[in-house]
């Protein structure tokens, strides 16, 4: 007690006592001292305390994590953290820091801090989602800046070819000004520059445009569906909206959607090495609770709590640095590059040629003007005149070359790619890697998943057996009332359902309808729980402890929890899985009076029985069993799985989806089998495989086997029996890897349809994986090349008729290039030798190639599948690429276009008495209206009918339309720049009908019997495989 705080007498009985002691020591001295010390040093603290709290800021030091608690009553206008600092939160986890997690206080303590509950999540109202955008922003990383426009201008000005022909240009265009001044003497060089920058705006545009529809799909692509609790009620959001303080459950197969940290779960592994490299699964638990984004999980379920998102993670930095261009180079694009090295190669030499014999016969004064004159009269010439003709000559074998290397070839492959990824879209599937659109088309058999892909993966109880007596029916099937089971086999029923189980039941209030999630045959089960027999299946989690679990996958096909029930502390193991899985591991079974029988081979075979009955009515066969745990046999390291009473079957219906049997059909008359993989029961999947039409009513046996026995055969028994078997149930995803692998080594094309985690090794090795939209994983999603949207085989079917169109479209266009290519070389070569010119300038063999180029890829890359597509054959791998009935078109049309134009170019002017000029013109026009024709001729390779299904296309009747629209503007109007003349009514009419008469040609030829090109059997190559 100190002197102030004294009464006043008590300090008059100290004064006397104070008086005595005159001299006091110099102990006391210093005591005095050392007081007087302290108090002025806690009167500093006091004041500079006081100052630090009317700044609002907080002493910090490196010991202790503070935390800014805000005023409620005050805003956060500011835009800062409301919570606390997001930095050292997302280091925690990004560098998995053990102390500072136990320095926040745990992880129960960090949900507080975030406001969020380990079981209920974020609130989820609008004011609470923005305040948690603004303190700890969205789950978007910064992309790195895509290319501009200017990139592709600047890539497409760097071809070797139109740098000498801009070059030749520049130097044309100084010697024509400086000979015929400016007014005359830009038209020639000035000319080629302006077809040059066309050409190459043309080629920069398509690029620029065919980029940003890539990346538009890659976002598509990135944009994951992710299930999060809030307000305690599983919904599906997308990744994007993921935010810090969500709950998300987790399951096999998933990706971690952000940084965070485990809350509950069991047996999670998490597969790390899209971050660390590390190949090992990473167990999760309370010893180890980080979660990187990004990574995937292997193995288990669990939930997580989000700490950081967008760039605030490791992912997130990573992705942010990463720019997606599409530089896959398809089995096709491949091919069709060395067809170009050839093509060029050939170009180059003709160029040469024409190059060589042009300026021989100039210097050799082999050549005249238009007045008659000879051009090069040794020194007589004028340098300049002799640079120009020189220069002249460069530029138009340049030009030849130019024209025959078909870099429209790339272009059209990149349209039609672009095109049918588009229009797939529309139609449910998104395709992940560009090989898969023209690999599809060349499938020989899709080997399908049954649930979702077949049915419609929306599954009802319409069963319920009570060991060996029917309990419930959804029909008007009479069945004995099951009031005495439902009261005496609640609480084990309650058990069984609600705890062994991922998913689980939301009721906002006791009178609202119940929203139930997770995979459908959980929905099913807990749907028939709650809906018609009026459980509360969220009982069991309150009043048991779960000890130990083992989670379902697609190997075992099981899955089994060990509860602790709190109020008497009996423990109970359940198991729930396939039918038959579960019957063998039991010895009992219940009758409905509660009683436990011994199940003898009798019994054993009466419930098999049962089982089989139910699968022959397409039903999905789920039981139930469990048994009390004695106190020695708790703390196992895996649940016992004999000794157990059987409780029940649920008979679960998944209907067939609308439209399957007409898709097997449409596969069947192309040539391509469907086998059925599931793992489903013999049973089940035999009367499935029936309804789908897979299987014929009066099928053979050798057609329907179990994955175990398949898997038991040698490779050459696997191989024989391969070609028959159309269904292969109780399949594990071992199997089904097993019959991708035999199918291939048979020199099949396989297409395979997954979803799970372990599917994924199948969809790698499979030519085309194709994972499901819906109840695919993420895992499978990125093992897969397309993902259908919908889940649907009609998509599976639409895929596939669009792999076919990829591959018939570039067919169609390499015809339409080839003959360009045969003719304006074998014009310009055969003109140049003879009489030392080309018939066609550097201008109008430019346009040529804009039309050949760009227009025409854009016209036949762009034509829509028919049904004749799905009446050819299987394509196989050896698919010729330039098939005989192509080259029987293209020779036909070629030597047509050649023959026609020589003779004008021999005989024009004196047939239509016309000066050189105008018969240039002509054979220039008729040379371009004979593609346009022949254009139309390369709509169908085989089929007499050129015209079946052409107003379908209207952006290829608006590409013919554009096309005669210019030529006519290149002819009549612009004359200097693509130096032509006007022609006459008549001209023009003899252009026309020479250019016309090759659709009858092209009639008359496809007569003549060739064979396909295509071989389909054993030889076949591997240049489709990815």
């Amino acid at each position: 007690m100190d002197l102030r705080s004294r009464k006043p007498s008590e300090k008059k009985t100290l004064k006397p006592k104070l008086e005595e002691d005159t001299a006091p020591s110099k102990v006391h001295q210093r005591r005095w001292r050392m007081a007087f010390r302290a108090i002025y040093f806690t009167r500093v603290l006091a004041s500079l305390s006081r100052k630090v709290l009317e700044n609002k800021s907080l002493l910090r030091s490196v010991s202790y994590h503070a935390i800014d608690v805000p005023n409620e009553n005050q805003g956060n206008d500011n835009g800062n953290n409301p919570f606390f600092d997001k930095e050292r939160l997302s280091e925690m986890v990004r560098e998995k820091i053990l102390q500072s997690l136990a320095n926040f206080g745990g992880i129960k303590q960090i949900a507080t801090m975030l406001e969020s509950h380990p079981e209920s999540g974020i609130s989820g109202s609008e004011a609470d989602l923005a305040k948690r955008r603004n303190g700890f922003g969205e789950n978007r990383y910064k992309k790195p800046p895509l290319k501009g426009f200017l990139s592709f201008v600047l890539e497409t000005f760097k071809d070797t070819t139109i740098i000498i022909l801009l070059v030749c240009a520049a130097l044309s265009l100084v010697f024509g000004i400086k000979e015929n001044g400016w007014k005359e003497g830009w038209y020639d060089g000035g000319s080629i520059i302006v077809a040059v920058i066309l050409v190459v705006a043309v080629s920069a545009v398509s690029n620029f445009k065919q980029s940003r529809q890539f990346e538009a799909l890659s976002d598509e692509n990135n944009n994951i569906q992710v299930e999060v609790v809030r307000d305690g009620r599983r919904q599906c959001i997308s990744i994007l909206d993921i935010l810090v303080g969500d709950v998300v459950p987790l399951k096999i197969g998933d990706q971690i959607p952000a940084d965070g940290l485990f809350l509950e779960g069991h047996s999670l592994k998490v597969d790390e090495s899209s971050m660390t490299g590390e190949s090992d699964h990473v167990e999760v638990n309370e010893e180890n609770p980080f979660l990187l984004s990004g990574t995937k999980v292997t193995d288990g379920f669990g939930y997580m709590l989000v700490t950081s998102v967008g760039m605030n993670t490791a992912w997130g930095e990573m992705m942010s640095t990463i720019r997606h261009e599409v530089n896959e180079l398809t089995p096709l694009q491949s091919r069709l590059n060395v067809l170009s090295s050839i093509i060029g190669k050939v170009g180059l030499t003709v160029a040469i040629t024409v190059l060589s014999v042009m300026l021989i016969r100039y210097f050799t004064g082999s050549t005249e003007d238009e007045k008659g004159n000879k051009e090069f009269q040794g020194s007589k010439t004028k340098f300049d005149d002799v640079m120009k003709s020189v220069i002249d000559i460069i530029a138009a074998a340049v030009t030849i070359l130019v024209v025959a290397i078909p870099e429209g070839l790339p272009l059209a492959v990149t349209l039609t790619l672009a095109f049918s990824m588009k229009r797939m879209m529309k139609d449910h599937a998104m395709v992940r890697r560009l090989s898969a659109c023209e690999t599809m088309g060349s499938a020989t058999i899709i080997c399908t998943d049954k649930t979702g892909t077949l049915t419609l993966n929306q599954m009802k109880v319409t069963e319920f057996w009570l060991g060996k007596e029917k309990v419930y029916a959804s029909s008007s099937e009479n069945v004995p009332s099951s009031e005495e089971v439902k009261h005496k086999f609640r609480e084990l029923l309650q058990e069984a359902i609600g705890l062994n189980t991922t998913g689980s039941v939301y009721k906002r209030d006791p009178s609202a309808a119940a929203e139930i999630s997770g995979n459908p045959t959980e929905k099913a089960i807990l749907s028939w729980a709650v809906n018609d027999w009026a459980m509360d299946v969220n009982e069991p989690k309150h009043s048991c402890e779960k000890i130990q679990i083992e989670s379902f996958n697609s190997q075992k096909k099981r899955s089994g929890v060990l509860v602790k029930r709190i109020k008497d502390g009996v423990v109970h193991m359940h198991w729930m899985g396939a039918a038959e899985i579960i019957l063998a591991m039991c010895s009992h079974y219940y009758l409905k009076d509660g009683k436990e029988e011994a199940i003898d081979d009798e019994k054993r075979k009466e419930i098999a029985t049962i089982i089989e009955g139910m699968a022959a009515q397409t039903l999905r066969c789920i039981a139930m069993a469990h048994r009390k745990v004695e106190e020695n046999e708790r703390i196992q390291p895996k649940l016992g799985e004999t000794g157990l009473i059987f409780l029940g079957i649920f008979g679960l219906r998944d209907p067939c989806r609308p439209g399957v049997s007409e898709a097997v059909k449409c596969c069947e008359s192309a040539g391509v089998k469907i086998m059925m993989v599931t793992g489903d029961n013999l049973h089940t999947a035999r009367a499935i495989a029936i309804e789908c039409g897979i299987l014929e009513s009066n099928f053979n046996n050798e057609a329907i086997v179990e994955g175990v026995n398949f898997r038991n055969y040698s490779s050459e028994e696997r191989m024989a029996r391969s070609s028959e078997i159309k269904v292969m149930a109780r399949s594990s995803p071992f199997d089904k890897l097993l019959m991708v692998q035999t199918l291939k080594q048979k020199g099949d094309v396989v297409a395979v349809t997954g979803d799970g985690a372990n599917d994924a090794p199948a969809l790698k090795e499979a030519d085309i994986g194709l994972s499901m939209g819906i109840q695919g994983t993420e895992v499978a999603k990125e093992s897969s090349d397309i993902i259908i949207m919908d889940d649907n085989f009609t998509t599976v079917v639409t895929v596939l008729r669009w792999g076919r169109c990829v591959f018939n479209n570039i067919q169609k266009f390499l015809q339409f290039q080839l003959t360009v290519n045969v003719a304006a070389l074998t014009i310009n070569f055969v003109a140049a030798v003879s009489s030392g010119k080309v018939p066609l300038s550097a201008v109008q063999l430019l346009w040529v190639n804009l039309i050949m180029d760009s227009l025409g890829a854009l016209a036949l890359a762009t034509e829509p599948p028919t049904n004749d597509l799905m009446r050819n054959s299987p394509i196989g791998r050896s698919k010729l690429l330039i098939t005989p009935v192509m080259w029987r078109n293209l020779i036909s049309q070629a030597i047509y276009q050649v023959a026609v134009l020589l003779i004008l170019q021999f005989k024009g002017k004196r047939v239509f008495k016309t000066n050189e000029r105008v018969n240039d013109t002509m054979i220039f026009n008729t040379f371009v209206l004979c593609q346009v024709f022949n254009e139309f001729n390369s709509r169908n390779l085989e089929k007499k009918n050129i015209f079946r299904g052409i107003w379908m296309n209207k952006l290829f009747l608006a590409i013919i339309a554009i096309t005669i629209v210019l030529q006519l503007i290149m002819v009549e109007l612009l004359k200097n720049f693509a130096n032509t003349e006007r022609l006459n009514w008549g001209q023009w009419g003899f252009c026309v009908g020479i250019a016309a008469f090759s659709w009858p040609i092209a009639f008359i030829v496809k007569f003549i019997p060739v064979r396909s090109g295509c071989n389909s059997g054993s030889s076949r190559e591997n240049s489709f495989h990815h």
